[in-house]
């Protein structure tokens, strides 16, 4: 991530200094910023050059994902920066009041999370995240930068654990293990799974096993202990923190997904001795790997969205999982954030979502997802409840020459304009 940061940063026309641990662990980094942009890039390692960020404007760390590790790293930056200089992390999920507490109250008015997607050349997703100390011309500073040099789509979340984008994301990888395993026992494949999880409602094609393959199980298990450790009470997605017992398996022994070549996680590539090569899926209901299956797709509806409706196993299932994921979402605001908006781009943006959570509730209509949860005899999600309560149809609607969003305290305001 450093690396993607610095490179998108010098093909801005940026001067870069990139440090790592070790002078090897530089030149790999340095891989990835483009050949005509290199004369831009200064190199160094942590012990040796940390005071050349003397100078720099922006000082950005993007080192291993553990709290006290940061929290060392930014007392030896506080040490070394230029007075007035931003600073930020790029951690993917550790609330920055935690990195901060203790630490200087120039570092803390100067500091924020520039949290970007990987690959950050690629990714529009900048999710920005001040500090209760966060001084208002820094925030002002970052979407300054984010916006006219990187060209990234800059959202605003709050210092909540996971921001936006991976506190849903993340609830759609890990309560969905859980939530389709059911219907895995009911005879639905993990084939059908995933493609019923992609273009119906929205989707990337990678659903929901080949996102968490492409990602790694590792990675997600990391991510459910940070979930377990720093969610609130009673928060919907804590029963989901810890993998199902097939999944936790696979971990063990190492089948983590794409990574794991061979090894393989939900599915493998095979080379035979005579050089082909086949496909594979672990099926998680038998243990055991098989040939893939074509999904059984024959009579769902495509129209994007209506499957989460249909009476049949794969629309239990899409409801179960994606509605889930769509109900979980119009619970948190205002906690991750304080619109609706910065909720739908971070999803877009992030996870390549067709729509973001609200604009999906608005299309498929939230009078039908409320009556359909209130006939099952669940909760309303807070969002829906509001906009029940302000006898608002959708969550968006057309004003004039823009476009206005439903707020928390149930009335609408404009959507900022973004790229």
């Amino acid at each position: 991530m450093g690396s993607g940061i610095a490179a998108a940063s010098a093909a801005a026309g940026c001067r870069v200094l990139m440090l790592d641990l070790t002078p090897e662990a530089v030149e790999r980094g340095l891989a990835a910023v483009a050949e005509e942009h290199r004369h831009l890039v200064d190199t160094g390692t942590f012990d040796q050059d940390l005071k050349k960020i003397h100078g720099y404007d922006w000082v950005c760390e993007a080192i291993v994902e553990d709290l006290e590790t940061k929290r060392a790293m930014f007392e030896w930056i506080e040490a070394a920066r230029s007075p007035g200089s931003v600073v930020s992390s790029n951690t993917s999920g550790i609330p920055l009041r935690d990195i901060t507490e203790g630490l200087s109250p120039s570092l803390r008015r100067d500091i924020a999370i520039t949290h970007f997607f990987n690959p950050v050349q690629v990714m529009k997703l900048f999710e920005l995240v001040p500090g209760a100390d966060t001084s208002p011309e820094v925030v002002e500073a970052f979407v300054r930068f984010g916006t006219d040099k990187l060209h990234k789509g800059v959202v605003h979340a709050k210092d909540t654990v996971n921001f936006i984008g991976n506190r849903i994301g993340c609830f759609f990888m890990l309560a969905g293990l859980h939530r389709a395993k059911p219907y895995l026992a009911e005879g639905i494949t993990q084939e059908t799974i995933d493609a019923v999880l992609s273009t119906p409602v929205g989707l990337p094609a990678t659903g929901l096993y080949g996102l968490i393959d492409l990602i790694g199980l590792d990675v997600m298990d990391l991510v459910g202990k940070n979930l377990a450790a720093n969610l609130p009470a009673g928060d919907p997605g804590l029963p989901y923190t810890r993998f199902p017992v097939a999944e936790q398996a696979m971990l063990e022994r190492g089948q983590l997904g794409r990574k794991a070549r061979e090894v393989g996680g939900f599915s493998r590539v095979v080379k035979s001795t005579d050089g082909t090569k086949t496909k594979e899926t672990f099926d998680l209901h038998s243990q055991e790997w098989r040939p893939p299956v074509a999904p059984a797709m024959a009579g769902v509806n495509q129209d994007l969205g209506e499957v989460l409706f249909e009476d049949s196993l794969q629309g239990r299932m899409a409801w179960d999982v994606f509605g889930g994921t769509l109900r979980y979402a119009a619970g948190l605001v205002p906690e991750i954030a304080d619109d609706i908006a910065n909720v739908d781009n971070a999803i877009r943006w992030g996870f390549n979502w067709q729509k973001g959570p609200f604009e999906m509730i608005d299309h498929v209509g939230p009078a039908r997802m409320i009556n359909r949860i209130e006939a099952e005899g669940g909760e309303v999600p807070l969002m829906l409840d509001i906009l029940r309560n302000s006898n608002a149809e959708t969550f968006y609607r057309e004003s004039g020459p823009g476009r206005q969003m439903l707020m928390p305290n149930g009335e609408f305001q404009a959507v900022p304009q973004t790229e």
